[in-house]
């Protein structure tokens, strides 16, 4: 069922924190069930959505995806906010990208793509340095290539998140 009203006349923030883009926008589509409004942005942002309408117009702000879509009440709250957020993202990943971090991830049997956490990395320097430390057979340089990995990794990790 098709319900119109006043949300769909009035003028939302659309913030996409991963591109850096604010832009004003309306609402779309609004669908009513029992289970309340569900809505979508109008064109050119009608891939956003379904959200809740109920929940954007008590709250002033719904997430969807990369996307907060904000009363622009709201907005002027948080926008300081939500800009030093993005901006420190996309920072992280760029700083990800220019990171080789390929050969650590082999040393210490780790997968190639995606982030990890500092738990997995020092599982996995457990498990080796139990055979790469020198007191259990293994030898110096063994020893210290998996330190190193792990410590790059978990540097990198961190200070990237």
């Amino acid at each position: 069922m098709k319900a119109r009203g006043m949300a769909d006349k009035e003028a939302w923030v659309v913030w996409n924190g991963s591109m850096g883009i604010a832009d004003t926008v309306t609402i779309g589509r609004i669908e009513t069930d029992e289970g309340g409004r569900s809505a979508w942005l109008a064109p050119p942002y009608e891939v956003v959505g379904p959200f809740s309408l109920d929940e954007l117009e008590t709250q002033g702000r719904i997430t969807f995806g990369a996307c907060n879509v904000l009363s622009r009440q709201k907005w002027q709250e948080l926008q300081v906010e939500l800009r030093a957020e993005a901006m420190e993202k996309r920072r992280a990943a760029m700083l990800r990208q220019q990171y080789d971090d390929q050969e650590h991830r082999e040393i210490l049997h780790l997968p190639m793509e995606g982030d990890l956490t500092p738990s997995e990395i020092n599982a996995a320097f457990r498990r080796l340095a139990k055979t790469a430390h020198p007191d259990a057979g293994g030898t110096d340089e063994d020893y210290r290539r998996i330190s190193e990995a792990r410590d790059a990794l978990v540097e990198f990790f961190a200070g990237a998140s």
